[in-house]
């Protein structure tokens, strides 16, 4: 016998609790456990890459798989995911190099790149516009357990385990997850001929993923010809994209659908606002430790607060939806990220950690009240046949609006350090000796100018970006909702 839709519902949302779990730890639990990994497998200048490959082919195949769960219905995609990701999974476990650990984290991303948005888009099809925002509250807090769990989990295992259980770990949350979509996820997909644009899409990731490149090497030491190459790949794929996608009968990505007021209003606020948000998680701790001479632990802190802030966020403004509107609650979350990043403007040495903290839960709580009202939006401004594309709009928007941020505030800091002392690249090793040793702040008073002088002028770029999120978000159309209605009406 069959569960009834009353159970069901909750069964498949423990599921959707469950698969984002998963995806959410794997940052946390994998940051903490790298250097030690690093370590054995050897290879060091590919370090960053064990992180940029993941977030790379999640990126690209979003949208991708988005259009699938719209096409094909969110079971079959939502499966695949996970199978994907736990395969990738397993085989991180087995990395024998630090080249193949990278070429499995790569798999891990195009199962990211499924789970997420589709996942999203399952809460949108079972909940009302009431309930949807309460729910989005649930979720971001998954983010905000993970980020607290996964140091923990990743150094217990480090230090009683093989450094592979850091991935396996994934594979009874993710089997669980997989067990809870087939039994009980229930969904009429139209039958009828389906036009799938796999040109459309093999050009779209290939594109995306070039751009991805491109920007993560333009930000490395001697990465520019790779930039370089990168973006030429990038700007062709490009244009054959937009050549297949107005040929195809059913394009991979519809042109009308992203060109919607709210949608391109909103998904551009996202963008800009991930870009506001990398830059403070980046470059906050750097200052915290290298500046004001305060330990790993404190630096850690003025951070935890801001994931702490995000969820509240999001539940207060899943709250109130109905009483001020989404368009106001996008708006108020927009308020708060500037009023948030003046904190960083007023920083000095001498600053308690304390104002730093006040500015990251101003910014997470500006966050929540922000993406729960984009996400929530958007859902509701399509019907089912392009909620999934709706939904990995904005999600790819945040991720590269991510690694946009990552290297424009690096950029900055470089040529700043170059302005203010950085002459050469003795002066980049005291730099990285300084925040290896926060304790040595004190005595390297001039390394510690010029960096707190450079972070400074990162921050200043870091408000600015709040402040045109803040100016963008206000071009997001009205939407009133009305209680008991099951979507929005834009006006």
């Amino acid at each position: 016998m069959s569960a009834s839709p009353s159970l069901r519902r909750p069964l498949v949302l423990a599921s959707v609790i469950a698969a984002m779990f998963m995806i959410a730890i794997e940052a946390t639990i994998v940051s903490t456990a790298m250097p030690q990994i690093a370590g054995q497998l050897g290879d060091l200048h590919l370090y960053a890459w064990v992180f940029s490959s993941f977030l790379l082919t999640q990126t690209a195949t979003t949208v991708v798989f988005g259009k699938l769960a719209d096409l094909y219905g969110r079971k079959p995609v939502l499966l695949v995911g996970i199978a994907v990701f736990l395969l990738g999974s397993t085989l991180c476990g087995f990395a024998w190099s630090m080249s193949s650990l990278i070429a499995f984290r790569l798999l891990q991303g195009v199962g990211a790149g499924a789970i997420q948005p589709v996942s999203l888009t399952v809460v949108g099809d079972l909940y009302s516009v009431e309930e949807r925002g309460r729910i989005q509250g649930w979720l971001a807090s998954v983010w905000g357990i993970s980020s607290v769990l996964g140091p923990l989990a990743g150094g217990l295992i480090i230090q009683h385990l093989s450094w592979g259980w850091i991935f396996w770990i994934n594979l009874p949350i993710g089997l669980a997850a997989a067990a809870g979509f087939t039994a009980f996820l229930r969904e009429d997909v139209a039958k009828g001929v389906r036009s799938l644009d796999v040109a459309g899409a093999a050009l779209f990731a290939v594109a995306i993923a070039a751009l991805m490149l491109a920007v993560t090497e333009a930000g490395t030491v001697g990465g520019s010809r790779t930039a370089l190459r990168a973006g030429g790949v990038f700007v062709l794929g490009a244009a054959l994209f937009v050549w297949q996608e107005r040929r195809a009968r059913d394009p991979m990505l519809a042109f009308s659908l992203w060109g919607r007021p709210v949608i391109a209003a909103t998904n551009i606020t996202t963008l800009l606002s991930g870009m506001a948000i990398i830059g403070l998680t980046t470059f906050l701790p750097m200052f915290v430790q290298g500046v004001m001479g305060r330990s790993a632990l404190v630096a850690g802190f003025t951070l935890t607060v801001m994931v702490l802030g995000w969820p509240i966020g999001a539940t207060v403004a899943a709250r109130n939806f109905g009483r001020f509107g989404l368009r106001a609650t996008l708006l108020f979350g927009a308020a708060l990220l500037p009023a948030g990043a003046l904190a960083f403007l007023v920083l000095k040495p001498g600053t308690a950690p304390a104002v730093a903290g006040i500015g990251s839960l101003v910014m997470g709580l500006g966050m929540g009240f922000l993406s729960t009202a984009a996400i929530v939006l958007i859902q509701g401004s399509v019907g089912w046949a392009e909620r999934g594309s709706a939904t990995a709009s904005n999600i790819f928007s945040r991720n590269l609006g991510s690694t946009l941020g990552a290297t424009v505030f690096g950029g900055v800091l470089n040529l700043s350090l170059a302005r203010h002392g950085g002459h050469g690249a003795a002066d980049f090793e005291a730099i990285r000796q300084l925040l290896g040793q926060p304790g040595r702040a004190a005595r390297d008073s001039a390394v510690r100018a010029a960096l707190g002088q450079s972070l400074h002028l990162t921050f200043w770029a870091v408000f600015a970006m709040t402040v045109l999120t803040l100016l963008l978000a206000t071009l997001v159309p009205a939407v009133t909702v009305k209680q008991g209605a099951p979507e929005p009406v834009v006006e």
